[in-house]
């Protein structure tokens, strides 16, 4: 395929003006936000369609990549927080962006948790023994055309974070009753010569949360409220 680009780069997605919040949805009840009750709502997932399946189109038109990423929630002693990372600005792809850890499946990689594991341990040092996986998310295609499977995992909390300084700036955790809360989230309409693209995102104190973050993010409140 060739690779020639289709979209323009987002470059600076916090100044794309906001088209709306969703505060008219109700946030996912706090009792459906405990290790418990999401372990059996993995188990045993109701009917439920994801909201955001991916981009529409795509920065460039290469073949489609497997990839996974964690989504860590850490069972801390006043809720449960979501561990996320911020990609250094030098990388190819969706450089300084808020993410889950992650990366592309490896050809050793038995499965979509193996990668996931995998990546969070190379990416931030987040050892497997303090990760338990409870389930997945339906995959979600991004503009670079990465198809990414989201593992959800539980995370008891004494880990220490080592980070892999070549790929990711920081570590940070957001309460996942702030992200489960429509209300945190806004729609922003992004014009450009030809047509325009609208995303979500979740600012939170000094990190914009946005793109296929926030989308991801998104899905899992539709499953959590279903």
């Amino acid at each position: 395929m060739s690779a020639g680009r289709t979209l323009p780069r987002i470059l600076h997605p916090q100044s794309v003006p906001l088209a709306g919040t969703d505060a008219h949805l109700a946030p996912v009840p706090s009792d459906r936000l405990q290790p418990e009750w999401l372990r059996r709502r993995f188990a045993a997932p109701p009917a439920w369609q994801p909201e955001h399946e991916g981009d529409g189109r795509f920065l460039f038109d290469r073949e489609p990549a497997q990839a996974s990423v964690l989504v860590p929630l850490v069972q801390r002693e006043t809720g449960l927080s979501v561990l996320l990372t911020q990609r250094t600005a030098h990388l190819r792809d969706h450089a300084g962006q808020i993410s889950f850890p992650g990366g592309r499946v490896e050809d050793h990689d038995a499965d979509a948790v193996a990668t996931a594991l995998r990546e969070a341990e190379e990416e931030v040092g987040l050892a497997h023994r303090h990760v338990d996986v409870i389930g997945q998310m339906p995959p979600y295609t991004t503009v670079t055309r990465f198809v990414v499977t989201p593992v959800v995992a539980l995370v008891e909390p004494r880990f220490e974070l080592k980070l892999d300084a070549f790929e990711v700036a920081e570590a940070f955790e957001v309460p996942l009753e702030f992200l489960m809360t429509p209300a945190n989230h806004r729609r922003h309409r992004y014009a450009y010569e030809g047509g325009e693209r609208e995303f979500l995102s979740m600012p939170y104190g000094d990190h914009f949360i946005w793109g296929a973050t926030a989308s991801m993010l998104r899905n899992l409140y539709r499953f959590l409220s279903a």
